[in-house]
C-alpha cells in the first residue's frame, strides 16, 4: 500500500513541472504538496530508505509553509504562533522524548565522567562559536543572525542518539551527554546567547532562563517521574500521590495570589515553581495513563513528531518572505556549521585522548542540535518567523547528514580497544 505513495509522488512531481512551465500555480502548489506528502509516506515502503521518513516529514512541512503560508496562521480564530500554544506543544515534544529518557541513564556518569566533560565543553563551545562566524561571513539580518547563534547555542537533541547506535558508537556515553547538555543548556544558553548575540537582539538571561527551564527541564522531570514511577514501591507511589496533591494546591494558590503580588522576582519564581508541581501531576496523571494504556510510550514519539512538524511548518509560513530572501544562504549555512560540529567534535576528543568510537558519538552530540528548543525558545520571544528560521532550515539537514555519517561509520566499524591498544603499543 505505502509503495503506491512512490508512485503517486512520481506522478505530482510532472505535475509541478508542467505547472511551472505554465505559470499555474494553481496547479504547481497542490501538486508539489502531494508530492511531498506521498514521498513521506512512500518511504516507509523501502527498507533501506525508512530512516529518511522523519525528514521527508520535516521537508512536507516545509514545502507546505512555503506554498501556502496563509492556511498557517490562525485555523478558527486560534492563532498558531501564540506564545501559550507554541509552549504547550514544546512542552508535549520535550515530554516526549523525555519518556524515551531514564533515571538509569546517570547511572554511567561516574565512569563517563571525561567524556561527558569533553562532549559539554565541545558542545558549548564549537556550535555556538561556529554560529558567530557564520553571521559575519554571510551578514544575515540581526535576527535571523541571532537564531543561527541560538540553535548553536540550545543542547543536542535525542536524534544524536539514534544516530550513535546506528553508527555502533558509544551508546551509553551519547545519552549521558544528551542528558547533561538538558540540564545544563537553562544556564549556559542564555549565558551564550547575551554574549555572543546581546548586540542582536534584546536578551533577558533571566527571562530566559526561566523559559528554557519551561521548555526543557518541567517537561522532562515529568517524564522521568513517569520512569521512576515504573519500579516505584506502593510506599514510595503514595509519597508520590501525596506530592501531587499539594501541588495542585500549589498551583491553585498561585494562580489566585499573582494578581496581589507586585515584586516581579517574587511572582516569577512562583510561577516557574507552579510549572514543576504541574510536572508532577503530569508525570502522575501520565503514569497512571501508562498503566490502564500500555503502549502509550510508543505513541509518544509520534507525538514529539507531529510537534517538531507543526513547528516547521508554522516557523516557515511566517517567516516565508525572509526565506525567498536568505533561504538557499541559510541552508549553506546549516551544512557548514553542522559539518564543523561533525568534524572538530571528533577531532578534538582524539586530542583530548578519547578512543575512537567515543570521539564518533561526540562528534554526533556536538554536530546535532536540538531544533525542537530552539524553535521552542524563538517562540516564546515571538520570533518564530525570524529567530526560528535557522532552526526550521537546519533540523532537516542535521537528519540527513546525521543519517548519512551514521551508515558511513556503520560499515567502517571499529576494532575493538584492546587490539587498537596493542597495535599503538607495538608501534
Amino acid at each position: 500500500m505505502k509503495k503506491s505513495f512512490l508512485y503517486i509522488s512520481l506522478a505530482a512531481i510532472v505535475l509541478v513541472v508542467a505547472g511551472v512551465a505554465m505559470a499555474n500555480a494553481s496547479l504547481y502548489k497542490p501538486s508539489a504538496l502531494i508530492a511531498a506528502i506521498s514521498l513521506a509516506i512512500g518511504l516507509g515502503a523501502v527498507p533501506s530508505l525508512k530512516g529518511y521518513q522523519y525528514t521527508a516529514w520535516i521537508i512536507s512541512a516545509v514545502v507546505a509553509g512555503m506554498l501556502f503560508p496563509d492556511a498557517f496562521k490562525n485555523w478558527g480564530g486560534i492563532n498558531l504562533r501564540d506564545k501559550t500554544l507554541i509552549l504547550v506543544i514544546i512542552q508535549l515534544v520535550m515530554f516526549g522524548m523525555g519518556t524515551h529518557m531514564s533515571l538509569k541513564d546517570f547511572s554511567g556518569l561516574a565512569s563517563t565522567g571525561k567524556g561527558v566533560l569533553v562532549g559539554l565543553f565541545c558542545h558549548f563551545s564549537i556550535m555556538p562559536l561556529m554560529g558567530l562566524l557564520l553571521t559575519k561571513v554571510f551578514q544575515f539580518e540581526p535576527e535571523i543572525a541571532a537564531g543561527i547563534i541560538l540553535i548553536g547555542s540550545c543542547s543536542s537533541g535525542l536524534a544524536s542518539n539514534v544516530m550513535v547506535y546506528l553508527a555502533k558508537a558509544n551508546l551509553v556515553l551519547s545519552v549521558i551527554v544528551t542528558a547533561m547538555a538538558t540540564l545544563v543548556a537553562p544556564l549556559l544558553t542564555p549565558l551564550l546567547m547575551k554574549t555572543l548575540a546581546g548586540t542582536l537582539i534584546e536578551i533577558k538571561f533571566v527571562d530566559m532562563m526561566m523559559e528554557i527551564i519551561k521548555i526543557v527541564l518541567v517537561p522532562i522531570g515529568a517524564a522521568l517521574l513517569h520512569d521512576f514511577l515504573k519500579r516505584a514501591t506502593t510506599a514510595q507511589k503514595k509519597k508520590v500521590n501525596i506530592i501531587a496533591v499539594l501541588a495542585a494546591v500549589w498551583i491553585v494558590a498561585v494562580v489566585l495570589l499573582k494578581s496581589n503580588i507586585a515584586h516581579e522576582g517574587l511572582l516569577q519564581s512562583m510561577q516557574l515553581s507552579a510549572f514543576f508541581a504541574g510536572a508532577v501531576i503530569a508525570g502522575v496523571v501520565y503514569h497512571w495513563l501508562w498503566v490502564k494504556f500500555p503502549k502509550l510510550d510508543s505513541i509518544m514519539p509520534l507525538i514529539s513528531m507531529f510537534g517538531i512538524i507543526y513547528f516547521t511548518t508554522v516557523t516557515t509560513a511566517a517567516g516565508r518572505e525572509n526565506l525567498m530572501k536568505v533561504g538557499f544562504l541559510l541552508f549553506i549555512a546549516s551544512v557548514i556549521h553542522n559539518a564543523a560540529g561533525y568534524f572538530f567534535g571528533y577531532w578534538l576528543s582524539r586530542l583530548f585522548g578519547m578512543d575512537k568510537n567515543s570521539s564518533r558519538t561526540i562528534a554526533f552530540e556536538v554536530g546535532l542540535q536540538n531544533g525542537g528548543m530552539a524553535s521552542g525558545i524563538a517562540g516564546s520571544m515571538g520570533k518564530l518567523g525570524t529567530v526560528g528560521l535557522a532552526a526550521a532550515v537546519f533540523s532537516p539537514w542535521m537528519n540527513i547528514s546525521g543519517s548519512l555519517l551514521a551508515n558511513y561509520w556503520r560499515r567502517r566499524p571499529v576494532e575493538p580497544q584492546r587490539q587498537e591498544d596493542t597495535k599503538e603499543h607495538k608501534d
